[in-house]
């Protein structure tokens, strides 16, 4: 089953998959985030040979994905140009559950402006309407504070914890299980 994934846009952001033209703006936004925040902020990557062919890899490496149905990434441009982030689907299983896990990265120098709460917003509208899916998790460390506030902020409403449910950092860690369905 295929799906196509369209742009998306708010009234301050938009929404769509990476284009080779984006490397210039998509390169200056990872040089510019801040050092780590907490412990699942990455902070600024080290992208000093991060080279436009490595770009254009991940570009169709990420088109593959979404051919496949696995995984589409959704990135976050403010309307003025600038690279926020990005946000992803992943299909769990299809089948009669059309069931998909929700993941998001905003770039920390543009944290506490709404923009995470706007794009996942529009992410799961695009969960439902385009890629057809009923369900959608977000499966949150659970002392991973902002981005339950994402979670929540966006209509996403808390069902359980699973315990030990993935291996990270050498161990089981308990998830926040954050769900909507269509």
């Amino acid at each position: 089953m295929k799906f196509q994934q369209k742009g998306r846009s708010t009234e301050r952001l938009i929404l769509r998959p990476l284009q080779p033209n984006d490397f210039d703006n998509y390169k200056q936004a990872l040089s510019e985030r801040k050092a780590p925040q907490h412990f699942y902020d990455p902070g600024r990557p080290k992208i000093n040979r991060f080279t436009k062919r490595q770009f254009t890899n991940m570009i169709q490496q990420r088109e593959d994905m979404a051919e496949q149905d696995r995984t589409y990434v959704y990135d976050i441009f403010h309307k003025n140009g600038s690279h926020l982030g990005h946000a992803d689907i992943t299909t769990l299983i299809r089948e009669e559950f059309q069931w998909g896990m929700l993941g998001y990265i905003i770039h920390n120098q543009h944290w506490n402006q709404g923009f995470g709460k706007e794009a996942v917003r529009e992410v799961l509208k695009a969960s439902f309407e385009d890629l057809h899916f009923h369900r959608i998790e977000a499966h949150i460390n659970v002392d991973n504070e902002p981005s339950i506030s994402i979670a929540e902020k966006a209509g996403m409403e808390y069902e359980c914890t699973r315990h030990k449910f993935i291996y990270e950092n050498d161990t089981w860690t308990d998830n926040l299980i954050y769900y909507k369905n269509s």
